[in-house]
């Protein structure tokens, strides 16, 4: 298939979120877990739960690209992880850009790295797609607002990589209180939890409170009070098939 086939993975989603937020862990409850090849760009680094995910260890980034490529033949196979973009682009910079004697190229190899990666491979992909990546606070000083958004360099900084995505979920840690308008059958509090006084949550949508945050989903999809929902990807990946579905 060429790069420039109009193809589209209706089964694509960006989970992103600060440290320690639950990112890694909303992967935990992904049905027939033998069936999700995990693609580690972390050095290996464990995940926060015992699984049977089929682990490829990516030390080089073209191996995501390859890896793809061979998924798509694999009966077997339901999804791809990809965990996280931001540590897998900072090795395509590591290896590519910072001895590169000619950086003008290589920055634009980086850009053409990443839209490859995505208009290719994961647009023509017949698996659930799921990315996993980090975000930062970062000033705009045009209007004096903190803005919240997956970091990226280059010339991909201007629209961001979540432009990419028509579904982007945020890992939040919210207290109860800040709960109690939300409400639904995908929003559960457990014993521990009450307990606690808070809970780790996928937010869905933007509010008054988030509107700089990049979050996105395709109209009606998640309705007001499925703002927050468990962190659980399997829920979005059900929501995903349920929306899209002929």
């Amino acid at each position: 298939m060429s790069q420039n086939a109009q193809v589209s993975n209706d089964n694509l989603v960006l989970i992103c979120g600060k440290s320690g937020a639950g990112k890694s862990a909303a992967l935990r409850n992904i049905k027939n877990p033998e069936g999700v090849v995990y693609l580690n760009c972390e050095t290996g680094k464990k995940l926060p739960f015992k699984h049977k995910f089929k682990q490829i260890v990516i030390t080089e980034p073209h191996e995501v690209e390859q890896a793809f490529d061979e998924v798509e033949n694999m009966d077997d196979v339901h999804t791809v992880v990809v965990d996280s973009l931001t540590y897998l682009m900072d090795m395509y910079e590591s290896q590519y850009i910072y001895q590169a004697t000619d950086g003008q190229k290589a920055w634009g190899d980086f850009a053409q790295f990443f839209k490859r990666l995505m208009q290719k491979y994961v647009a023509s992909s017949s698996k659930n797609v799921v990315f996993i990546a980090h975000v930062k606070d970062v000033l705009n000083e045009a209007d004096s607002v903190m803005e919240t958004s997956v970091p990226i360099k280059g010339a991909l900084k201007n629209n961001g990589v979540e432009s990419y995505f028509s579904c982007v979920i945020g890992c939040k840690k919210q207290t109860l209180k800040n709960l109690e308008d939300y409400g639904s059958d995908l929003l559960q509090i457990t014993a521990e939890e009450k307990a606690l006084g808070f809970k780790y949550v996928f937010q869905t949508k933007i509010t008054a409170k988030t509107v700089n945050e990049r979050l996105r989903g395709s109209m009606g999809m998640w309705t007001d009070k499925e703002t927050f929902i468990d962190n659980d990807a399997q829920m979005v990946l059900d929501r995903l098939h349920e929306y899209y579905a002929d």
